[in-house]
């Protein structure tokens, strides 16, 4: 059996809200996060400083994130903020 997704009241309100231009970025964004084909990955190779990369990595342990999965993540924005 498929399940059915149910929208709150005030989700739909903020829906009916939106813009053109919001719809068309909501959609644009979740596609590229969500894209049915996924991009391939490949494997790079980069000089860290030790202090840096430890830092980086306690820091993305407490907030429950694997570390690369949050280098990505922001590069993922710093591209979306040069638009």
């Amino acid at each position: 059996m498929k399940s059915v997704q149910k929208f709150s009241d005030e989700y739909l309100a903020r829906c009916a809200e939106m813009s053109p231009e919001e719809i068309v970025r909501f959609l644009d964004d979740f596609r590229r996060i969500h894209g049915s084909r996924r991009a391939p990955s490949r494997l790079i190779s980069m000089k860290v400083p030790e202090d840096l990369l430890a830092a980086f990595k306690a820091k993305a342990k407490l907030a429950g994130t694997p570390y690369q999965t949050q280098i990505k993540k922001l590069m993922t924005a710093w591209l979306r903020d040069w638009e």
